[in-house]
């Protein structure tokens, strides 16, 4: 008997993984860039660099609110991107607004300053994870998605941040003091976690009629002019416009909801007529009422 020798086993396929595609790494680009900008912010703060320190924040907040659209515009959005900004999102509205107000103030409460500071920063925690439990929610209607629960973590950012811009502005500082800042930090962290509704701006800005392109050119770049020649006044405004808007947010909600109750009392009522109101089958008038019912 002859013995062939047993081939080898072939070496095993090292698994191949696809290419990733450039407009995929767009995105994410943009929302490191953001974190690097927060994480600067940080550390201007604690140099006494608050001009510096809110310029980065503003910087981050600009980059947020560019990078969904986009991945959505180069379709390049990804589970990994959406997990990525979550992070980001934590660290430069959470961590870094907070970090902020205590160097600048809430440091002269000593404790407390430190329990606000870190209270806004678990807010916004917990308004992102919210938020990302929600999203893929089926059962909220389609007008939901115009709205957020609570505010969203970039203006809650840049609206706590109100007291250092008064501050600059050379309002008097007896109005502006720890203690007001203390629970007005706390009043805003609380409106991030609350169910309060308050306008997405998702849907604005999709499409631009043609005869509005210029005049949309000409207003951003008086913004954004406005912003380098008049910071401290146009983040002001800002925030306080924003704030007194909440309200209309919470209106336009609930004019949702009682458009939804009478569509589904009308529907109600409309399923709950007599059946005699029900036009007749073809066929019923031909004597068909005599055959057996049909079994489904």
């Amino acid at each position: 008997m002859v013995f062939q020798p047993i081939d080898p086993a072939p070496p095993p396929r090292r698994r191949r993984f696809k290419a990733i595609p450039v407009r995929t790494l767009v995105p994410n680009l943009i929302t490191l860039l953001a974190l690097c900008a927060g994480l600067t912010a940080i550390r201007l703060a604690i140099e006494s660099k608050l001009e510096w320190a809110l310029a980065a924040i503003v910087f981050a907040a600009l980059l947020d609110g560019i990078d969904g659209r986009v991945a959505r515009m180069l379709k390049g959005t990804s589970k990994f991107g959406a997990e990525l900004d979550s992070l980001a999102d934590f660290v430069n509205f959470g961590v870094t607004p907070a970090l902020i107000l205590y160097f600048w103030g809430l440091h002269e409460l000593k404790s407390a300053g430190w329990i606000v500071a870190l209270v806004f920063a678990i807010c916004a925690g917990l308004r992102l994870a919210r938020f990302n439990v929600m999203i893929d929610d089926p059962d909220k209607p389609a007008w939901a998605g115009n709205f957020f629960t609570g505010i969203p973590a970039p203006a809650g950012a840049l609206t706590v941040l109100l007291p250092i811009y008064l501050y600059f502005l050379g309002v008097d500082n007896g109005l502006i003091t720890v203690w007001v800042t203390f629970f007005y930090t706390l009043a805003i962290a609380l409106l991030m976690v609350s169910r309060l509704p308050v306008f997405s701006g998702k849907r604005v800005g999709k499409r631009v009629p043609p005869e509005m392109v210029l005049p949309v050119f000409v207003v951003v770049v008086l913004l954004v002019a406005l912003l380098i020649s008049y910071p401290w006044e146009v983040l002001s405004i800002g925030a306080i416009v924003y704030l007194a808007c909440l309200p209309l947010g919470w209106l336009s909600y609930r004019n949702y909801q009682r458009k939804d109750a009478e569509a589904a009392a009308t529907a109600q009522g409309l399923a709950g007529a007599p059946d005699a109101a029900v036009p007749p089958p073809p066929g019923a008038e031909s004597g068909d009422d005599e055959r057996p019912a049909r079994l489904n």
